[in-house]
């Protein structure tokens, strides 16, 4: 068996990431439309989440807001994804799995990968891996709508939240508001992220000039 794997939410400023991994035998056996998540729309997605997760081996492995902030205190970023990684694939044990490469340097990101998991099995990354590999792309879909649901659950629980990217305004306002009226940021929010930073330094600032 091969797998896919790729990941949802690495820059989010709320909510978890999640990585998604998707074994086949063959390529060719994955459903029809399956391509890299960014480039379907969302119907499509959950369409595709539903034929992919009821007719292949799949697993998800969600990194929680604060599960991340304590990582980053012990590793980069891009070492805490290829741990990620790794745990996905180490779940459908593969004799092969290609992944999204999240380093600069693809083979070094492969290495990394493929060091955790013991040799377990070949790791093959490439940047881009949702498009060159429909078994990345299967992994992507299924990172994607496993985290929208999350970000829907979020959203159902604490009103408007945005996508929870720091690019997205309705997340910034959602942010500042919630700091603002509790002197601290939400427990779905990463708080080693530099947008959490300033919205405290700036709600500090603030405080200081009231006096």
């Amino acid at each position: 068996m091969i797998c896919g794997v790729d990941e949802a939410g690495k820059g989010a400023v709320l909510g978890p990431m999640v990585v998604g991994a998707v074994g086949c035998e063959r390529e060719a056996d994955l459903p029809a439309g399956v391509r890299d998540s960014k480039a379907l729309t969302p119907r499509q997605r959950e369409r595709l989440y539903a034929e992919i997760t009821g007719s292949f081996p799949w697993t998800v492995v969600e990194i929680s807001a604060a599960e991340i902030d304590r990582l980053r205190r012990e590793m980069t970023m891009n070492a805490l994804v290829a741990r990620g990684h790794a745990d996905a694939i180490r779940a459908l044990a593969p004799l092969t799995a290609y992944v999204d490469a999240c380093d600069v340097n693809e083979e070094r990101y492969g290495t990394t990968v493929a060091a955790l998991l013991g040799g377990a099995c070949t790791v093959v990354a490439r940047h881009h891996g949702d498009a060159l590999f429909p078994v990345v792309s299967a992994a992507s879909i299924v990172a994607k709508v496993t985290r929208d649901h999350a970000i829907e659950a979020l959203h159902a629980e604490e009103g408007e939240i945005g996508s929870g990217y720091p690019s997205d305004q309705a997340t910034i306002t959602y942010l500042k508001d919630y700091i603002s009226g509790h002197g601290m940021p939400p427990a779905c929010a990463r708080q080693s992220w530099e947008t959490v930073a300033r919205l405290m330094d700036r709600r500090h600032q603030a405080t200081l000039g009231d006096f």
